[in-house]
């Protein structure tokens, strides 16, 4: 038994068909290229440091600001209340043990991977050397990025990776 079909004759391979075939695939193989390398672009800069030869300037000035910082021997902890409005509670010591006092806080949950998505959160000082946050806490693994500034000056800077 035989499975031809009657009464049609086979398709003639031409070059125009191959032609037409050849630039509808590599048309395909170019879109979808296309289409895949702007999605990555528009979601990831891939960027980490705007310009990496001024960060190289600045290295001498951040080595030193992490000696004068380490030579005040703080004690800044900070610590996450869960529940429904989740908050953090950082608390600045220096030496003696004794609450810091003329502080501002400057702090943000800097995401690992997307310097876009950083949240700056607002602080509170409820007395002296301790501070309340005052903004929601999104979810997810975070940078805990501290900075408590005295007269405009950064006189303490850390960083900590965090779960909320």
């Amino acid at each position: 038994m035989s499975t031809t079909t009657a009464g049609r004759p086979p398709r003639v391979i031409t070059g125009r068909t191959v032609l037409i075939y050849f630039i509808t695939f590599f048309g395909i193989v170019f879109a979808m290229n296309f289409v895949m390398i702007r999605f990555a672009v528009s979601s990831f800069s891939g960027v980490e440091t705007e310009s990496s030869y001024k960060a190289g300037l600045t290295f001498k000035n951040d080595v030193a600001a992490a000696h004068s910082q380490d030579a005040l021997h703080w004690a800044v902890d900070a610590s996450i209340q869960r529940g429904d409005a989740s908050r953090i509670l950082i608390t600045a010591r220096d030496a003696k043990a004794q609450a810091l006092s003329g502080l501002t806080a400057e702090v943000r949950l800097a995401h690992p991977t997307d310097k876009r998505r950083d949240v700056v959160i607002e602080f509170v000082e409820t007395t002296a050397g301790q501070f309340q946050s005052l903004t929601s806490l999104p979810e997810g693994s975070w940078d805990l990025v501290i900075g408590l500034k005295r007269s405009g000056e950064t006189v303490f800077r850390s960083k900590s990776r965090i779960s909320l």
